[in-house]
């Protein structure tokens, strides 16, 4: 079976295909519709590609658990783009599509005008660290298909990385937002796409000469930290650390993302 086959992407474009078109790619338990209020703000000026990824909303597929790694996501996202006859675009993504957007851009150069990164990171560095990554992603995994989605979301929203996120008066609305998903497919991305199976990209940074703007959030340490070296190994990219935010910056500080997105891509 022909890989790109095996992927049934569901997505919104929305605005005129005319304008300068953004692909937006966002993180785990999420879906497309994370989105939209961004979309709602960009889409004057922009025709917004949103995709469920691999195991995520209403995209389905047909192949064996191989689809969901980030290397044939990538490569299936590429085809949807050649079906759309969309030949380069502005790239945009969130966590875990922040690292697939990373990896995109460094391996289909040409179909990228400039990148924006929020709260990304280029992988884990050491065989041994990606090792112990993918026997917590399995547990996770585990955990994910034998218990209740809400329960799972909450205990997932509960590490010191989304603190401030918790905090949100929305947070409960954010939370029945991902309630939409299937435990069984979340666990099959979290295998495959989780940073332990993600082949490192730190050495690919130096060669990059796409336009990166790193976002991370000013409550963020980890991801400050991870970004800062970044910029240090990448001329091409320039970080900003957006104000009165933690690990999702689109939700806790939705105005001033918008604006720093749209003075970079501009």
């Amino acid at each position: 079976m022909n890989k790109s086959k095996s992927y049934q992407f569901h997505y919104s474009l929305t605005g005129n295909i005319n304008q300068p078109l953004i692909l937006l790619l966002h993180g785990f338990t999420c879906d497309s519709q994370d989105f939209n209020p961004i979309i709602s703000l960009l889409s004057h000026s922009y025709c917004c590609l949103a995709v469920d990824l691999p195991g995520h909303g209403k995209t389905r597929i047909r192949g064996d658990e191989n689809c969901y790694n980030i290397s044939n996501t990538a490569q299936a996202l590429i085809h949807l783009l050649n079906d759309l006859q969309i030949d380069k675009c502005l790239l945009l993504g969130y966590s875990m599509g922040g690292r697939l957007a990373l990896y995109m851009t460094l391996h289909f150069p040409d179909r990228f005008e400039k990148v924006v990164l929020e709260s990304a990171s280029p992988g884990l560095k050491t065989a041994k660290d990606r090792s112990h990554r993918i026997q917590a992603d399995f547990d996770l995994a585990q955990k994910l298909e034998n218990s209740n989605l809400k329960e799972f979301l909450y205990n997932w929203y509960d590490r010191p990385l989304f603190q401030s996120l918790k905090n949100s008066p929305n947070f409960d609305r954010l939370i029945e937002s991902r309630l939409g998903n299937n435990p069984i497919e979340l666990a099959k991305s979290l295998r495959n796409m989780g940073s332990g199976n993600q082949p490192s990209l730190w050495e690919k940074l130096a060669q990059n000469k796409i336009p990166l703007l790193l976002l991370a959030g000013e409550y963020d340490d980890k991801f400050q930290a991870i970004n800062t070296e970044i910029a240090s190994l990448c001329p091409a990219a320039s970080l900003q650390i957006v104000p009165k935010a933690g690990h999702n910056i689109h939700f806790e500080n939705i105005d001033e993302f918008v604006t720093v997105v749209r003075q970079f891509y501009d």
